[in-house]
């Protein structure tokens, strides 16, 4: 779950921990300071041998600094823009772009650090390779590039692929919780929706809106009995039960609540998840507009665009400060926008409404 300012989107990816950045940055100075001792070890074994005097010479500092330290060095800077570049700016492009990005940092990494590291050496007069040998500065900074390189890929596929397995499960729990919810609702909506018509006909016939909503309360049981069996079920009978519910909801606030509904009559035989709708707007009269005196408006915005339905629900209530912890808290929330990222892979917007209120946005 991210927020940015006034809209917060839910979503089931898993951030990256800023710990795990930090750390990889230290991998690659660890695996360059690393290879300049084994680099500064072997050099100075093979050229005098193992004794006294090249002990002493591989813990000066400068002694180091002078033979590989400054080379390697400038590897470990050159790599922290190419870093930036794959594994941050371009973190979300698609793979085969990101190693069109390598056809290009390579070259420049592996030439770039040579040329920078013999200028610095000349004006210290500190020596390096010269003639043929200097194709080392060219082979090595490169062989050292795939490998960092080609470790931080391999890692960032793992870390994908357990933030998945991560996703996955937490789908499938949610996926049986609903599963048990379901097979407990079957009972108690048949067994309610049966009670309220006995109600309904032993109320005189003299109290015919009591009988009426007591009706429509039976229709809405009926909605969710038959919503326990219905993976889909067109848009219009979604938006007659949201419109029977806000009528419920009208006999208590009287004038005081105000709907409106717009989506154009092409959309209404679209097929839609069942009991997607009410939760939201449940929402909006429970924590946005019950606490008004004046009460407010609730409305449903449904268009399509680019083969997808666009849903906004908004009310001109108190508005949420907070929207983090509603959406992670508030139960109907939460669950709609698991059920949107399960079957859909989509997110759950929530943004200020204006001049007031809150405003609910999402896609399928």
């Amino acid at each position: 779950m991210t927020e940015t300012g006034p809209h917060t989107t839910f979503s089931t990816h898993l951030p990256d921990a800023p710990i795990s950045r930090r750390m990889e940055i230290l991998y690659v100075g660890i695996f360059y300071i690393g290879f300049s001792l084994l680099y500064n070890i072997t050099l100075k074994f093979n050229t005098y041998g193992w004794d006294t005097v090249v002990l002493e010479q591989l813990i000066n500092p400068y002694t180091f600094v002078r033979t590989s330290g400054l080379q390697y060095l400038l590897f470990f800077l050159a790599s922290l823009p190419v870093w930036y570049l794959i594994f941050v700016r371009f973190r979300n492009s698609r793979l085969r772009r990101r190693l069109s990005i390598h056809a290009f940092t390579l070259p420049v990494f592996v030439v770039g650090t040579q040329q920078l590291y013999y200028l610095i050496s000349d004006s210290l007069d500190w020596p390096h390779l010269i003639s043929r040998a200097q194709v080392w500065d060219l082979y090595i900074p490169a062989l050292f590039y795939l490998i960092q390189f080609g470790v931080l890929h391999a890692y960032e596929y793992y870390r994908e692929h357990q933030r998945k397995l991560i996703l996955e499960g937490e789908l499938r729990q949610a996926a049986l919780k609903s599963e048990l919810s379901a097979i407990k609702a079957q009972l108690n909506p048949h067994f309610l929706y049966n009670v309220f018509n006995t109600i309904n006909a032993s109320v005189p016939p003299e109290q015919e809106q009591t009988r009426q909503l007591i009706a429509k309360l039976s229709d809405l049981f009926r909605y969710q009995l038959q919503a326990t069996h219905a993976e889909s079920v067109p848009l219009r009978e979604e938006l007659s039960f949201v419109r029977k519910y806000l009528e419920l909801e009208k006999a208590r606030f009287a004038d005081r609540l105000k709907v409106e509904i717009d989506v154009a009559d092409n959309l209404m035989e679209r097929q839609v998840p069942p009991m997607l709708l009410q939760p939201l707007v449940e929402n909006s009269v429970k924590h946005g507009l019950s606490s008004l005196i004046e009460g407010g408006t609730i409305s449903i915005r449904i268009q399509e665009r680019g083969g997808k339905l666009q849903f906004e629900i908004s009310d001109t209530g108190i508005g949420v400060s907070d929207k983090q912890s509603v959406l992670a808290s508030g139960i109907g929330l939460k669950n709609t926008a698991i059920r949107l990222a399960k079957r859909y892979q989509s997110e759950l917007e929530l943004l200020d409404n204006h001049p007031r209120g809150l405003k609910i946005r999402f896609a399928i």
